[in-house]
């Protein structure tokens, strides 16, 4: 079962702040993903990149550009409850 996104917000040190459709709020901090994965390191150096966060078509992740996404799955399985 997806836990589709319904909207989301960049809030400050690398935090993003995810509503579901099924009205859970939860929050994902992106910061361990520069450590695992380089190129999310852009999100650092790229001045305001993080805060052009959206919701992909049909709620199934987010994207900031092409080469950054993160699926529903993962911030609904990582994220934290609000």
């Amino acid at each position: 079962m997806f836990h589709k996104v319904k909207n989301v917000k960049a809030l400050p040190d690398y935090i993003l702040k995810i509503y579901f459709i099924n009205g859970i709020c939860k929050y994902y901090d992106v910061k361990p993903l520069f450590e695992i994965w380089q190129p999310f390191r852009a999100l650092q150096y790229t001045t305001n990149l993080f805060s052009l966060v959206k919701v992909d078509a049909g709620g199934y992740g987010i994207s900031w550009n092409d080469d950054l996404d993160l699926s529903c799955d993962e911030l609904w399985e990582n994220g934290k409850s609000a």
